[in-house]
């Protein structure tokens, strides 16, 4: 009787995997790549750093709203509808703006696509939240993103090497497409209403714990992600060309997808504080390093480091977050805090390069914001292994 269930719900389950992989690469496009757009409206326009950092900041924080948007309703939408709606948005903008030549053109163009990255990042979490382990679902579409990114890692600087920026852009629209295809296979009916009480999950404060996350995740963000525009002017400064470049993230990205895979064996077994810890440490000496070895060999050593982390440990906030709030409310904020304060950092980052002339300082910044991260997590994810550890005995008597 148990078995035939089973068989049944396996290939919705790997369906869903793969769809949550597909709206995941869909979501994550402007944050990947948004760093070779930067490079290359600077050698075609001449655009300063201070612009390319509020052009980034633009697209973070219309991203950010969207999430903030979607979050009171999060228990009444549908994945799927807000996938295809994020589709055409995103696919529509980017077209535009491979014909663009001017900064306010390119900056309303940015707008809409971090809108649209917004909502379909809300997709990713209202389907993940719908799952048996949201943290799982998410490793796992994490894992999906980073096999395809690694190839578009190698193919969007070539591309922009024979096309330049216009191509690239044209390029990155008929992937948010050929991704929006594949989340149709998102579940399009919504989660039970909540009971319609004063105390209701969708009412009721987020609590210190709520609060918790979101400082940690404002911090690793913040912190992590500021130098992220302009990685590939970082890697330019050490005479590294945007196709080396390129190389070394695709690299990275393979390994940060083994990582993931090897994520969604473990996760619901593995403790929650020290993971965390390790995660958020590495990544914060990763983020020094990028900004201050000279060695191209050391770089891209840091960069495998600094993406392996990073991708291990933002399911691991999400978690926290899940846990914290299984009304999916909680997790879409804490991925909307991750965009607002990646904005913050992107201009701030802009500022920094322009006023001292390099980019050295920004990632010594980041490894001093992932400690506080850590620090504000740490006593939420020990609380949850206490009551792991004391719920254990019950489980096994049960």
């Amino acid at each position: 009787m148990t078995d035939a269930p089973r068989k049944s719900l396996a290939p919705t389950r790997i369906a869903t995997f793969a769809a949550i992989g597909a709206a995941t690469g869909a979501a994550h496009i402007g944050n990947n790549f948004t760093t070779y757009l930067v490079g290359g409206l600077i050698d075609r326009y001449d655009f300063t750093p201070v612009q390319m950092g509020a052009w980034s900041m633009a697209e973070t924080l219309a991203y950010a709203a969207a999430m903030f948007l979607v979050a009171p309703r999060a228990q009444a939408m549908s994945a799927r509808t807000l996938a295809i709606v994020a589709t055409v948005l995103v696919v529509a903008a980017q077209a535009a703006s491979a014909g663009f030549a001017l900064y306010l053109p390119l900056l309303a163009g940015r707008v809409a696509t971090g809108f649209g990255f917004g909502l379909m990042n809300s997709a990713v979490n209202l389907a993940a939240g719908r799952t048996d382990h949201p943290a799982r679902a998410i490793s796992a579409g994490i894992a999906v993103q980073t096999l395809l990114f690694a190839a578009v890692n190698i193919g969007l600087p070539m591309v922009g090497a024979s096309h330049g920026v216009a191509g690239m852009f044209t390029a990155l629209a008929g992937l948010s497409a050929a991704l929006g295809l594949g989340t149709l296979l998102l579940p399009s009916g919504r989660a039970p209403a909540p009971v319609c009480s004063a105390e209701s999950p969708l009412r009721a404060p987020l609590g210190a714990d709520g609060w918790r996350v979101l400082a940690a995740m404002a911090l690793f963000a913040f912190g992590s992600l500021a130098i992220w525009p302009f990685m590939e002017r970082a890697a330019h400064a050490i005479g590294l060309p945007a196709t080396t470049f390129g190389r070394y993230q695709s690299l990275a990205t393979l390994l940060s997808a083994l990582g993931n895979l090897a994520l969604v064996a473990v996760v619901a077994r593995l403790p929650r504080v020290m993971p965390l810890a390790l995660a958020l440490g590495a990544c914060g000496v990763a983020c020094a390093l990028l900004t201050t070895v000279t060695d191209p060999r050391f770089f891209g050593a840091a960069l495998i480091l600094y993406n392996v982390s990073w991708f291990i440990t933002y399911p691991l906030l999400l978690g926290l977050a899940y846990s914290t709030d299984a009304t999916g409310r909680l997790a879409v904020m804490t991925t909307g805090t991750w965009l607002l304060f990646q904005s913050f950092g992107s201009l701030g980052a802009g500022f920094i390069a322009q006023g001292f002339g390099g980019y050295q300082p920004i990632g010594p910044l980041g490894l001093v914001a992932c400690i506080f991260a850590a620090a504000a997590a740490w006593p939420l994810a020990r609380r949850f292994d206490r009551a792991r550890i004391s719920a254990a005995p019950l489980l096994k008597t049960g």
